[in-house]
């Protein structure tokens, strides 16, 4: 047992050599050298040196030091750290073999030492200095790692991981958890391939298949289980997910393929399951490579610029370097934090925040006039469908006549590009939020007629994944609270996407030159059940107990749909030059409808039942084969039923 003072002096002993590394390992490469050099005597005359060429021995071993030094040197085998020699310090060993030995070869031709070295024991020694010092290295890096592991072992806080994919990903992890001393201890791998099962990778067995996953954690009680699997698309990482969540152990993942193919694996990239990682389909990721040209030296306007797809959109925007970004927005204090995070990741960017409402035209047309704006973005607008059932008035002033005032504006003082942020919810709308923002979709057509100059077009995708007021949010907060989960109905279903992919689907949908009056579609793939969502976030959360205990069903809100739609029968769609995206155009036979009465009627100030019969006559005059006068209030039509309904029934 190591008494504390001889703790103290092993420590200093350390340090010393450490600072003094270089010398140590030239000491030792000459030493080695020596010992390889009396070997191969040895070898080369079976135990028995005669006395003239032991005499030859003792006379050239410096000159073969000396050549095995600078050799080294030339190849700088003294300043690697022996701990973490890998297949690269082996190849510069060879190369440094190799040449000391030809060095020293081309000097005895020169000497002429009596009597002369054998040729085969020059040879023996290169053999046998590689294999010393190659053996030493090794050795030294296994004493470290085996020493490092039982320090490790002992440790409550180091974590015992079961890694699951055995590929690439999984081998730089494994790696990464062996060589550096991090917090981690590898058990063993598990891999769906059979041909793995039995192999080792750096060390760590191969030791089943992932579906055995709920077995081999019995048997081996990891602390955490990884999946490093960072291509495996949604659905196989909810069967990863389904599989693991019985088992009640920590889960976590790599973050993505790109790390992977940049050999950028390190544990601290390790992270919990989002639940964006199940979506039902693969995430979309458009290339921009465009934007930063479209961009420069130009203004962009975002109204609406401090809410969840705004916010990210200045951000996306902002990174792209235009010259000014102008944000509107009523909320103040979101716009001055927003402000400030701006300038300080983008100081080159002129950022210039204004409080103020979009249905204020004064302030819209001022923001216009005073400087000319070259792209607009219109994200300002109420969307939460229950809310704007008994708030008809605000929806349609907001959603309907802002979006003129602003669309108008832009059109008369030349913006070169108008981008409208619409939504799933304006396809055969049966609520107030979804008619309005049908009626927005409509004003940017007609303004495309009456602003030819200004291109106009429209952005409609579903639910975004994390915004204000959005489903997952809210589940969150019952979980964190311990309440259970609301879900309106087992069956309802809703498109989903991150607030990125939106933002970048707005970026694109400005640069499609087909897109003028049309509106700009993400193909989303297949619908996803609330239910589904709700049940793996409660997975993720560590509730691991049956996620149907914590769920609720509260019935469908008002003017709610039981499956929403991106596309209306009505509509014809065009493919375009991104995959993913495509265009959305109203029917030829419906014609182009002119708002103007209606939007003058809006100005009056109804109050919410009249203009909820106005808005409900309005959407249905829209959508007749011919144009007609105004008629009576109509109701809408309920997709799922397809029997009348009236808005919010």
């Amino acid at each position: 047992m190591t008494t504390p003072r001889s703790e103290q002096l092993e420590e200093r002993a350390y340090r010393f050599l450490s600072r003094h590394r270089q010398v140590v390992a030239y000491a030792f490469y000459a030493a080695a050298t020596a010992a390889a050099y009396g070997m191969a005597f040895l070898v080369r005359f079976e135990l028995r040196i005669p006395p003239s060429h032991l005499q030859t021995l003792v006379l050239t071993v410096p000159l073969v030091i000396a050549t095995r030094l600078l050799s080294h040197a030339v190849f700088r085998l003294a300043i690697g750290r022996w701990r973490y020699v890998g297949v690269s310090d082996v190849f510069r060993l060879l190369g440094s073999s190799l040449l000391g030995t030809l060095a020293f070869a081309v000097l005895l031709l020169g000497l002429r030492p009596t009597p002369a070295v054998p040729k085969s024991v020059i040879l023996i020694e290169m053999v046998l200095t590689t294999y010393l010092i190659g053996g030493v290295w090794f050795g030294y890096r296994l004493i470290f790692q085996t020493v490092r592991q039982r320090a490790q072992a002992s440790d409550s806080s180091v974590k015992r991981v079961l890694i699951l994919g055995a590929g690439e990903a999984g081998s730089r992890l494994a790696h990464e958890m062996v060589t550096f001393p991090a917090g981690y201890i590898p058990l063993g791998f598990l891999d769906d391939d059979p041909l793995k099962w039995g192999t080792r990778v750096h060390g760590v067995e191969v030791i089943g298949a992932t579906s055995d996953v709920a077995a081999i954690v019995r048997q081996f009680r990891p602390d955490e289980l990884i999946a490093a699997l960072p291509s495996v698309p949604p659905a196989g990482l909810r069967r990863l997910v389904a599989l693991c969540d019985p088992t009640g152990v920590p889960f976590k993942v790599l973050p993505g393929i790109a790390e992977v193919l940049e050999g950028n694996i390190r544990l601290t990239h390790l992270r919990e399951v989002r639940i964006e990682d199940l979506l039902g389909r693969d995430p979309v990721e458009l290339s921009l490579p465009e934007l930063a040209e479209d961009f420069r030296d130009r203004t962009v306007l975002i109204t609406g610029a401090a809410g969840s797809i705004g916010s990210e959109l200045t951000g996306q925007v902002a990174r792209h370097g235009p010259r000014r970004l102008i944000l509107l927005d009523q909320a103040e204090s979101a716009l001055y934090f927003l402000e400030l995070e701006l300038r300080k990741r983008y100081p080159e960017v002129d950022v210039e925040p204004i409080v103020g409402n979009i249905l204020d035209r004064a302030l819209v047309e001022s923001v216009f006039s005073s400087q000319p704006i070259h792209r607009t973005f219109h994200a300002a607008a109420y969307k939460h469908v229950p809310l704007m059932e008994t708030n008809v008035r605000q929806a349609v002033r907001n959603n309907v006549l802002g979006t003129e005032i602003v669309a108008d504006m832009a059109g008369l003082h030349g913006c070169d590009r108008f981008v409208l942020i619409s939504t799933d919810k304006a396809v055969r709308p049966i609520n107030t939020m979804g008619a309005t923002k049908s009626m927005a979709e409509l004003i940017v057509v007609v303004a495309q007629h009456r602003h030819p100059r200004t291109s106009y077009m429209a952005v409609r995708f579903g639910n975004v994944l994390g915004s204000q007021g959005s489903v997952l949010p809210l589940f969150r907060r019952q979980l964190e609270e311990g309440d259970q989960l609301t879900v309106t109905h087992p069956e309802v279903t809703r498109f989903f996407m991150t607030i990125p992919e939106a933002s970048q689907l707005v970026l694109q949908a400005s640069l499609l030159p087909d897109a003028r009056g049309r509106i700009a579609m993400l193909d989303m793939g297949e619908p996803i059940r609330i239910l589904d969502l709700a049940r793996n976030l409660i997975r993720l959360s560590g509730e691991y107990r049956d996620p149907d205990t914590r769920i609720r069903y509260v019935g469908l809100r008002p003017g709610e749909k039981l499956h929403e739609e991106l596309v209306a029968p009505r509509e014809e769609i065009t493919p375009t030059s991104v995959t993913k995206v495509n265009l959305v155009a109203r029917s030829h036979a419906e014609g182009i409808k002119d708002l103007t009465p209606w939007i003058d009627r809006w100005r009056l100030g109804l109050g919410d039942p009249e203009m909820r019969a106005q808005l409900e006559a309005a959407w249905e005059w829209c959508c007749r084969p011919a144009p007609v006068a105004p008629a009576a209030p109509m109701p809408l039509r309920d997709p799922q039923d397809e029997v009348p309904v009236a808005l919010g029934s």
